[in-house]
């Protein structure tokens, strides 16, 4: 038999943990934890976030970048 020798950290979605049913363009702190330091989306595979939330997530993203909420660059 064999042993893990890592365990891995269970992930789960925030946002379904928290109820939210629609993510604000306008909050621009969350949006900030699901971006790099070079303001790419981050992936769902490392935030663990749904398949469903990620899809709003990143239209969330992309319209506050349209809206000059977020730069397409942090530094």
């Amino acid at each position: 038999m064999r042993q893990r020798k890592f365990l891995q950290k269970r992930r789960f979605c925030r946002f379904c943990s928290e109820k939210v049913e629609f993510i604000d363009y306008k909050d621009i702190k969350t949006l900030r934890s699901f971006l790099t330091e070079r303001g790419k989306i981050l992936p769902r595979r490392m935030t663990g976030v749904c398949a469903k939330h990620q899809r709003a997530l990143t239209e969330a993203i992309k319209r506050a970048r349209s809206a000059v909420l977020l730069s397409p660059v942090e530094r």
